[in-house]
């Protein structure tokens, strides 16, 4: 158990202190895109040196550490119970640590523990398969841009969009537009077409499990996530909303089977701190190699 509770207390501290690869190159990508001497290009140069301090001081990149997700794979009969168990205690410990902020609150009431750990905190999805493999992926998704999510149901008359994929490209673009750097862009989408009110949110939040340089296996949609980088980068949002050619970082879309009475559009939108990492684990718990 203190195995692996050690091996997902360093998950946390890295996920919270260290920016991905894929996303660094984005975002240095990014800076150079941007017209020199303009706002704009100094936002993105204080989000390189965000990067730079909170690496150097293994502190978290942003004060709100977010919602702490972990999806882990695993083989048939892995104690579940034992991983959830160590996981909570892994939260206490990085929160005591200061790996993570102490930004989890009791809704009816407003108080804060200071554990992070609570109904819902942290929320862990299990899925089996029959590999002897287990790998755990961690997102934390900050407040700011769980609050410019969206969701639409097809057809939406005031954006004249369709059951087809140009209406979920007219729903996706509106939901950039309607954020306007309010959830601290440049920003990420994670799309799900499909599924219920429910499913499809979650699945929006699992594309984030993407790298932000792969290619979507579906022509249509990677054509799709390439149009809706491209054209909201057009817009003039911006990084933080102050304008220039950086609204977006990258587009993931991914789709569930649906009901015919029922086409919904779930946007979830995630900011510049792409927190995002994963492990792989041996029998024992130890990490053996990272996902990242």
């Amino acid at each position: 158990m203190n195995t692996l509770q050690d091996s997902l207390l360093e998950l946390v501290r890295r996920t919270s202190a260290e920016i991905p690869d894929d996303v660094h190159r984005a975002i240095l990508g990014s800076l150079e895109q941007e017209k020199k001497g303009t706002i704009a290009e100094s936002a993105m140069k204080i989000i390189d040196q965000n990067i730079a301090l909170a690496r150097n001081k293994s502190q978290p990149i942003c004060q709100d550490t977010g919602s702490i997700i972990f999806y882990v794979e695993c083989p048939v009969g892995y104690d579940q119970v034992a991983f959830e168990d160590a996981a909570r205690e892994a939260v206490k410990l990085a929160t005591k640590k200061g790996f993570l902020r102490q930004n989890s609150v009791d809704s009816m009431t407003g108080k804060n523990d200071g554990t992070n750990v609570g109904p819902g905190s942290p929320a862990i999805h299990f899925h089996q398969h029959r590999s002897s493999e287990v790998s755990v992926r961690l997102v934390l998704k900050g407040g700011g841009c769980e609050n410019v999510g969206a969701q639409y149901s097809l057809p939406e008359e005031k954006l004249k969009a369709n059951r087809d994929l140009d209406g979920c490209r007219k729903s996706i673009l509106d939901a950039v537009l309607q954020a306007q750097g309010k959830g601290c862009g440049p920003g990420i989408l994670g799309v799900c077409i499909g599924g219920d009110r429910a499913t499809g949110y979650e699945f929006s939040k699992q594309q984030f499990l993407r790298k932000l340089d792969d290619h979507n296996p579906d022509p249509e949609l990677a054509k799709l996530e390439q149009d809706i980088v491209e054209t909201a980068n057009k817009l003039g949002i911006g990084p933080m909303g102050f304008g220039g050619r950086t609204t977006l970082l990258g587009t993931k879309i991914g789709v569930l089977n649906r009901l015919p009475a029922s086409y919904f559009v779930s946007v979830s939108y995630m900011c510049w701190a792409y927190r995002r990492q994963g492990v792989t684990l041996d029998s024992d718990g130890r990490i053996e190699k990272w996902l990242y």
